[in-house]
């Protein structure tokens, strides 16, 4: 009980390195079960407006899933590879034509391996509010410093125009709330920004909460840094997204194929 506060942290960090093993999935069972915990999330409540891209392993290669099918749907075969001007490399299917500006994403970003776009309902009402997101719980610490704000819709997606505004407010952060539209992850693995968009939604529906009550009071920026940098961490998404992944596959067992 002697311990410092920093030796503590840096146990913590020694025994995450040492202790942890995360799940093997390929790619397009990462990329599936993202969509479907997304959907069982409720990001996808609306229909198919939204979109989830993977970078592929080759180069200008990218996989979402074809246009029609739902996230909650998804499943190996129903994602699709294509490439920087959305052309599938099967030469049949298409992607979602919003898809557009994630690819304005990867060539700003060469870190960004993942991309979550959706309008899940607290991120929507938060973005027609004209207010930011605010760091105000410990649970919104993943996103103190890391999510920027674009304050103006710059229309539909599906044109040049709107990516590059898009990757402009993006800048070097990993998450973006967008006004009147939704949010955006962008994350090195699936699994950071599957959770990162997930941890997104829980920390506006709690703001719009507590703006009901009262205003509300950010968390001191020293405090929220350190937890930042602590929650980010490749483990930590990595155990989150294998719990929702699980929640998944005990629901849809089959849904890897």
């Amino acid at each position: 009980m002697q311990a410092s506060d920093a030796d503590l942290h840096r146990r913590v960090d020694r025994e995450i390195a040492e202790r942890i093993t995360l799940p093997s999935w390929t790619l397009t069972e990462r990329l599936t079960l993202a969509c479907r915990m997304l959907a069982e999330q409720g990001h996808w409540h609306g229909g198919l407006a939204g979109q989830i891209t993977a970078r592929g392993e080759t180069p200008d290669s990218y996989w979402t899933l074809r246009f029609g099918v739902g996230a909650d749907e998804a499943t190996p075969a129903e994602l699709i590879e294509i490439d920087g001007d959305l052309q599938p490399r099967d030469g049949r299917s298409m992607p979602n034509p919003a898809t557009r500006f994630h690819i304005w994403v990867y060539q700003e970003r060469p870190d960004v391996n993942c991309i979550v776009h959706t309008h899940p309902p607290a991120v929507t009402a938060l973005s027609m509010t004209g207010e930011p997101l605010s760091v105000a719980h410990m649970d919104a610490t993943p996103f103190h410093g890391d999510c920027a704000y674009l304050d103006d819709w710059p229309g539909l997606p599906i044109g040049n125009s709107e990516g590059e505004i898009i990757a402009n407010a993006l800048g070097s952060k990993r998450a973006l709330l967008l006004a009147n539209h939704g949010l955006l992850t962008a994350g090195k693995t699936i699994e950071e920004a599957a959770v990162m968009a997930i941890w997104l939604e829980q920390a506006a529906q709690a703001q719009l909460r507590a703006r009901a009550v009262g205003p509300v009071k950010a968390v001191p920026a020293e405090r929220a840094q350190g937890a930042h940098d602590f929650l980010v961490k490749p483990e930590i998404t990595g155990l989150t997204f294998a719990y929702f992944a699980r929640r998944v596959l005990r629901q849809s067992p089959d849904c890897l194929g």
